[in-house]
């Protein structure tokens, strides 16, 4: 009966060292999907995004809307793209359940366009200790979930209101930072 046991918890660990070693693949293959480090598929004659830039109207709303909080907060951002400059005139809210609004995480319930929002060059949303404001983990390239998150979007930007700062990336999986106090 104790050999029996032993088998059964032996074959417990093969198996979770299994599954282990599947999601290390699957990181893997998704990381090579990407183009490995820095590197995101992007449309022909496209340009990447260099610079982004906020309205007056964008940064109260800011300052308003998303001040601190028990759980994160999401907007779409509206606006144009001109050569490697995206322009946020305002920022709309996305059609959130507060049901699907976490300290740690936030899931919209329909795409910015599906809200009836047009326009829109990304998303925004809140961390609201002002912690993990980065696309990749630090002194890595590797994505984290809001990284992998912007992989999987179709915007040309998404950004992480932090505090006083917004950190947003490009599709040139470059991270920026931006005070949103500061003028234009």
């Amino acid at each position: 009966m104790a050999r029996r046991r032993f088998s059964i918890a032996r074959r417990g660990v093969r198996t979770a060292c299994i599954w282990a070693a599947a999601a290390v693949l699957a990181g893997g293959v998704l990381w090579l999907a990407v183009g490995g480090p820095g590197r995101v598929p992007v449309a022909q004659g496209a340009s990447l995004p260099r610079a982004l830039v906020l309205s007056d109207q964008a940064r109260r709303v800011l300052a308003l809307q998303y001040r601190p909080s028990s759980t994160e907060l999401m907007g779409c951002m509206i606006g144009e793209v001109r050569g490697d400059t995206v322009r946020v005139e305002r920022i709309a809210p996305a059609d959130v359940a507060p049901s699907h609004s976490t300290a740690t995480h936030v899931v919209p319930e329909r795409s910015c366009e599906q809200a009836g929002w047009t326009g829109t060059v990304g998303t925004i949303h809140t961390h609201p200790a002002g912690e993990r404001c980065w696309y990749f983990f630090p002194g890595t390239r590797v994505p984290s979930s809001d990284g992998q998150s912007f992989l999987r979007s179709r915007y040309p930007v998404d950004a992480i209101l932090c505090g006083d700062h917004v950190v947003w990336i490009g599709r040139g999986m470059i991270q920026k930072h931006l005070r949103v106090g500061a003028g234009r």
